[in-house]
């Protein structure tokens, strides 16, 4: 699709309850506030027909829809009336008394373009619904290449990928979540590690019945005010930036002029093509049964010390600090240590062999100052065959005890040959794995560190792009439930942090150790000030067993794995 055309897009939210004529009432009344800011498409939350709320199956079947009803008939109307393409998420019904959670795409004729069914359902919607038996539709029109999916299928990375190799230019995200953590971090970091608009409806008022807030609160231990939607409904450009956002609790319509083109641009800041550096080969543990794959080892460590290095200068000369602020920050108790990216080499020249066989002394000099700890950074590093390498190693006080060779490999490390594997190092307070370079930018990268049963992510790298330090590192913690530490040693300041996990972390379950506070995923973190050389923190290695993130839903054995197989296939583009 040509660069440079103008589309409007906009969001609405607004609060659903179990009047089913309420409802399409509250419908209708978005739809033609909606029509006044003149879209050409517009996205409304998920369950628009009814709460997420089920005395029985029985009960969500009789409040379900059918395609050819007079809720939905009205809804393509409104579509017809405003001459907009029109989003609808609700529970439909299907065939045997079963019901789906599906996005509906109307179009401005009112005909019924798309259907999508919700992948990995959260919660009670388990006992309820069925999930998606195909990936879902991207469907060309006259303004964008749309696609769609709902809530929880945009908490993980796979389902919107699929849809943004398919093609998809705009992704149109119905949501019913209490979670802040999806309007401030994965919502946006889904836009921006894919390049493409994603325009989102989330709600507002009460999620389960009123008259059952206080009586829910009291139970769960959930204050009533995180039984609301969270609203923030949005739309967000390629480059992660949100472009307009709605309120956390006003009924409200938000809108923006997006040129859809420009999600055809898949390039970073150093012209590398994003989708072209993918390695689908290396991806296929996604797509496997994660029956077949081992638990994550529970850890006995809950407090691991760590620190963060930052230095000055990126040259052969930042050794010598280095190794001064790595006996500073063992000496003051740190288990792992983890130093910029390249730290010690010239940023304007092409590293060669004779820089490895530098970067082999270093390595030896690092061994000797960081006694019983552990230190991560990367090198040029001659592989087997002795190629030349950009990797990310954790060295000890024997030397490299593992090697994370970069996986992808763009402009920026052209000279490097990419690695072919995914190394993890099991140690006896952390299972630790490593990525470094374009490798961060990768959601099937940290995936794959979580399906190796990784606890701890030790992440030297430096940012091409402010949504990698504003969202993306740390969402990569969120979606996967795993400690981290990235450190930024590029032009752009900021992206030095430790995001840590709770120990209470299933909803609906008891909580000891916190308040409920309405964040399911995202994690606390300590973020180093700039001019800090040496900022210590404390990671939670044994809290990353625990996946689950509501009843039923398993942030990582829950995933549609069996819908995966596109993000694994060669031609997938």
């Amino acid at each position: 699709m040509n660069r440079g055309k103008r589309v409007r897009v906009a969001a609405a939210q607004f609060a659903v309850g179990a009047d089913i004529a309420a409802n399409l009432g509250a419908v209708l009344r978005v739809s033609e506030a909606a029509a006044g800011h003149k879209p050409q498409l517009l996205v409304l939350p998920e369950f628009i027909n009814h709460l997420s709320w089920y005395d029985s199956a029985e009960h969500c079947y009789e409040v379900s829809l059918e395609l050819d009803g007079d809720f939905l008939r009205q809804v393509a109307d409104a579509a017809r009336a405003a001459d907009f393409y029109l989003v609808a998420n609700c529970t439909l019904r299907r065939e045997k008394r079963t019901c789906s959670a599906t996005s509906l795409l109307y179009s401005p004729q009112g005909e019924l373009l798309g259907i999508n069914d919700k992948q990995v359902l959260i919660g009670h919607e388990n006992n309820f619904l069925q999930r998606a038996g195909a990936p879902g539709p991207v469907v060309e029109t006259p303004i964008a290449r749309l696609g769609m999916y709902a809530c929880m299928d945009g908490v993980v990375c796979e389902t919107p990928r699929y849809l943004a190799l398919r093609g998809a230019q705009v992704l149109c995200n119905s949501v019913n979540s209490f979670a802040p953590d999806e309007s401030s971090l994965h919502i946006p970091v889904r836009a921006a590690e894919n390049k493409v608009f994603v325009v989102a409806a989330n709600k507002i008022g009460p999620l389960v019945p009123a008259e059952m807030l206080d009586q829910l609160s009291a139970v769960t231990g959930i204050p009533a005010r995180f039984l609301h939607g969270a609203g923030e409904s949005q739309v967000v450009g390629p480059d992660g930036k949100v472009l307009a956002i709605a309120s956390p609790d006003r009924e409200e319509v938000i809108f923006a002029d997006i040129d859809p083109g420009a999600a055809d641009d898949k390039r970073r800041p150093d012209g590398s093509d994003l989708f072209g550096l993918r390695r689908p080969s290396l991806y296929r543990p996604i797509a496997q049964d994660p029956a077949t794959q081992p638990a994550a080892p529970a850890k006995p460590c809950e407090r691991l010390p760590v620190a963060m290095v930052q230095l000055r200068e990126r040259s052969p000369a930042a050794l010598s600090p280095a190794l001064q602020y790595i006996k500073q920050a063992v000496g003051e108790g740190a288990k792992l240590v983890v130093l910029p990216e390249l730290f010690c080499t010239d940023p304007d020249a092409r590293p060669t062999g004779a820089d490895a066989r530098q970067a082999q002394q270093a390595v030896a000099a690092i061994a000797e100052v960081c006694g019983d700890a552990y230190v991560a950074g990367s090198f040029p590093w001659l592989g087997r065959g002795a190629e030349l390498q950009h990797a990310a190693l954790l060295i000890g006080r024997d030397g490299v005890r593992c090697a994370q060779p970069q996986l992808h490999v763009g402009e920026r490390h052209s000279w490097a040959a990419p690695g072919d594997e995914i190394n993890t190092l099991d140690l006896p307070f952390a299972h630790v794995g490593l990525l470094t370079g374009e490798d961060v930018v990768y959601p099937e990268a940290f995936r794959l560190l979580a399906l190796e049963g990784v606890d701890t992510a030790l992440v030297p790298y430096c940012a091409q792009e402010d949504w990698e330090i504003l969202t993306g590192l740390f969402e990569r913690a969120a979606e996967n439930h795993i400690n981290m530490v990235a450190v930024n040693g590029g032009a752009i300041p900021g992206g030095t942090f430790a995001a840590r996990l709770h120990k209470d972390f299933t909803i609906l379950t008891p909580w000891e150790t916190r308040e409920f506070d309405g964040k399911l995923t995202f994690p606390p973190m300590t973020v180093a000030k700039e001019d800090a050389a040496v900022t210590h923190a404390e990671l939670t290695p044994a809290h990353a067993a625990n996946k689950v993130v509501s009843v039923g839903t398993d942030l990582l054995r829950g995933r549609a794995w069996a819908l995966a197989s596109p993000l694994v296939a060669e031609n997938a583009l």
